[in-house]
């Protein structure tokens, strides 16, 4: 290898420690919320030190300057720390930027900046306690945000817990956050709750492994244990307790007796819920609705 082809692959592994684990903006985003917050905000793909990254690929790296983008293919594995990217090509492209400072002046990278990075072709994202995979992802480096799109169906896995989506699945660095898109679902076990949208909390735990300690849904809410249905426009979930919180035009519903009402706290572990009545139009509380039929299975519904 020639000393020219060697600077570009160095070149290469620096710019993609920028795009996949976070760029000084995100970095300077991250300090904003540690003193914020006062808690320490490890982003979604790592923290922002300046720890190495290793990149192989199978066929090469090849960098196309007229479309200012460096391009991985065969096997590509991005890695660093814990999180490891992978896809059958990674592409990562840059733009000049005044605030950078010149990476290398010889090889007329001076100035430039990795704005995104694509991942395609049987891509999986790996985290400490979390994977995530899809057909498509894109890094966008100014949002802090990757989409992951094009699965069958897109879907996060952390620990017991099992996230899909057919839309786009989308992860916020720094904010340990992703959101399902499209017909989400959320299972653990025997438990289940769909919706519209799925937006995932992750919370860091012993030996430093990410799980979903909340889950807020939206629209077409559904939960489905092995004993009852319930429905709700929205709802927050705790997969750790089991416990849920249904608001808006809420269905419960065991066997062929059902009850309606505003809101209500469902216990997944228990399937004992407590039904909240609708305000009445002269501002006090109304009354929650109960459909019993003799010889049916009451449940637990309270």
């Amino acid at each position: 290898m020639n000393k020219f082809a060697y600077n570009r692959i160095m070149i290469f592994l620096a710019l993609c420690a920028l795009v996949v684990f976070g760029d000084g903006a995100i970095a300077q985003e991250t300090e904003k919320q540690k003193s914020e917050t006062g808690n320490s905000v490890a982003g979604l793909f790592g923290d922002s030190d300046s720890s190495p990254i290793e990149v192989n690929a199978d066929q090469g790296i090849e960098w196309q300057q007229d479309a200012s983008v460096f391009i991985a293919r065969g096997n590509a594995t991005a890695t660093r720390g814990t999180t490891v990217v992978r896809a059958d090509e990674l592409r990562a492209y840059y733009r000049n930027s005044q605030n950078k400072t010149d990476v290398n002046a010889s090889s007329g990278m001076s100035n430039s900046e990795i704005w995104r990075l694509d991942a395609i072709g049987s891509v999986t994202i790996t985290g400490e306690g979390w994977q995530a995979s899809g057909g498509h992802s894109i890094y966008d480096v100014s949002a802090g945000v990757m989409i992951l799109k094009d699965g069958s169906p897109i879907t996060l896995v952390s620990g017991d817990d099992v996230i899909t989506a057919t839309k786009q699945m989308e992860f916020w660095n720094g904010k340990k956050m992703a959101i399902a898109r499209g017909n989400a679902t959320a299972t653990k076990g025997e438990r289940k709750i769909s919706a519209d949208v799925l937006s995932a909390h992750l919370k860091s735990g012993a030996g430093g492994k990410d799980s979903v300690d909340r889950i807020e849904a939206f629209d077409n809410v559904k939960i489905i244990t092995p004993d009852s249905t319930a429905s709700a426009k929205r709802a927050a979930y705790s997969p750790p307790t089991g416990l849920a919180r249904l608001d808006g035009a809420v269905t419960i519903q065991k066997g062929e007796n059902k009850l309606v009402g505003c809101s209500a706290d469902f216990d997944l572990n228990t399937a004992i819920s407590r039904l909240k009545s609708c305000p009445g139009g002269d501002g006090k509380a109304g009354r929650v609705k109960g459909i019993l039929l003799p010889g049916a299975s009451s449940g637990a519904a309270k």
